[in-house]
């Protein structure tokens, strides 16, 4: 039986997972060596996210730091998604199946946890290595996703880089443009947005939303594709210095049920451990993927045979505080709410 040290260990490790808009939409319940995650709906972005997709692929986020969490303790973690369908926000329950030490690959993940955070803004100069790109389809691959860079999505499609960079610009742009008419969605946005200074331990902190350029940087043949970030409300901005990403890519599934979102979650955050072990970290361009007709027009753009899912630009920065975490015993419960 875990400790309560281990426990804590293992809760601790699943509770950095990567959230929309750092909202931590989960709660644990502990019975002997069994962890469950449950999907907590009062932190679900209603207007924004209005079937739960992107609340479930946070709760996959943290699914995989469950099991993360029992390899830091040399245990061979055993995941079931979606244990019982009579509780649809049970979302899996993740216990040990044996003992083996970790490797150097599993001891890196490990280690990037500190530091993996969701970049805003530019990036330091730097290529990212196509070395690394690979292995970032091979850690999709193997939680049951798809990871296809938009200049490979260019080529299959049969499309010139600048011409389907330009139309991906837009279609970030046009997302964003109906987000913000909707004050529903304005008002939603805005509660997940902290003021300088604020102790909240939940939330995005106003230092960590980087800078918007005044209009969108124009996609040409050679430049990095530059997608507009979610401005989070705020007026203005200056024209971003540094440097543009250096790869934009794509995460999807084969089908499209809550369960797809989970292991959606759960290859998100490995690829994105796996490229912050390398200093290499992304930005969620989330707003195209909320909207049911943007996310089919990007699809439909990029000739994806899957759902898309979630769409990521890659760059190198250092490393970022660690953006604020609920404390443990808020996400502890007993009892799984009605």
């Amino acid at each position: 039986m875990l400790t309560p040290a281990e426990t804590a260990t293992v809760i601790a490790m699943a509770a950095r997972a990567p959230s929309l808009h750092n909202t931590q939409p989960w709660q644990f319940r502990v019975s002997g060596d069994v962890i469950e995650l449950r999907a907590d709906p009062g932190r679900m972005l209603r207007h924004l996210d209005t079937h739960g997709r992107e609340l479930m692929i946070s709760c996959g986020a943290a699914l995989f730091g469950l099991r993360l969490g029992y390899r830091s303790l040399g245990l061979l973690p055993v995941t079931e998604l979606l244990p019982d369908p009579a509780q649809p926000w049970l979302a899996g329950r993740v216990w040990p199946g044996g003992h083996a030490a970790m490797n150097k690959a599993e001891a890196e993940l490990v280690a990037a946890v500190p530091h993996r955070h969701t970049h805003r803004g530019p990036f330091a100069p730097g290529e990212v290595a196509t070395r690394l790109l690979a292995a970032l389809a091979d850690d999709a691959a193997a939680e049951g996703a798809e990871f296809l860079l938009v200049d490979q999505a260019d080529a299959e499609a049969g499309t010139a880089q600048a011409t389907l960079a330009d139309q991906l610009v837009r279609l970030v742009d046009a997302a964003a443009a109906q987000q913000r008419a909707d004050p529903d969605i304005v008002a939603e946005v805005r509660r997940w947005v902290r003021p300088p200074g604020s102790r909240a331990r939940d939330g995005v902190p106003a230092w960590a939303i980087g800078q918007q350029p005044d209009e969108p940087v124009p996609a040409s043949a050679g430049r990095p594709l530059w997608l507009p970030q979610r401005d989070f409300g705020q007026q203005g901005g200056d024209a971003p210095g540094g440097v543009a990403p250096s790869a934009t890519a794509v995460l999807s599934t084969a089908q499209d049920a809550p369960a797809d979102w989970l292991r959606a979650g759960q290859a998100l955050h490995r690829l994105l451990l796996r490229a912050a072990t390398r200093w290499v970290f992304a930005r969620l361009q989330s707003q195209p993927t909320e909207s049911p007709r943007h996310r089919q027009d990007v699809r439909d753009l990029l000739g994806l045979s899957g759902h898309l899912q979630l769409l990521l630009q890659f760059g190198r920065s250092n490393t970022a505080p660690a953006t604020p975490r609920r404390p443990q015993l808020e996400l502890m419960t007993g009892e799984w709410l009605a």
